[in-house]
């Protein structure tokens, strides 16, 4: 077999296998986190809001994915905006834990909350 049908041979076996690779999977579910961001900036209904994340999240946690980030600190927010304090500090904390990268900043608005200045 000559130097050309061997290399043809390879290439193409190369390009068959190549070709049967899946994508990547998304490393993060979003669900309608972005919308649900965007209906928070025109000033829709924060429990609206709340229902579709948290109704997001169980079919999220059921993928077996995990929530982007700032998806439980978006959360949280809506529940200050609601007076759900408890609520508000589970998420926060949660946000915490799945992205250290954010702790200041959770500690900086659970620290706010606390005094009330965040609710102002």
């Amino acid at each position: 077999m000559s130097k050309a049908v061997k290399l043809a041979l390879m290439l193409a076996a190369v390009a068959a296998v190549a070709g049967c690779q899946t994508a990547p999977q998304p490393l993060y579910q979003w669900e309608s986190y972005q919308p649900q961001v965007y209906e928070y900036f025109k000033g829709e209904p924060k429990e609206a809001q709340v229902e579709a994340l948290e109704r997001d999240l169980q079919k999220i946690n059921a993928s077996g994915r995990k929530a982007p980030p700032g998806y439980h600190a978006h959360l949280g927010m809506l529940y200050l905006s609601m007076g759900k304090d408890d609520q508000m500090v589970q998420e926060f904390r949660t946000e915490k834990a799945l992205f250290p990268e954010s702790a200041a900043y959770m500690d900086f608005l659970l620290k706010n909350a606390k005094t009330g200045v965040a609710t102002k």
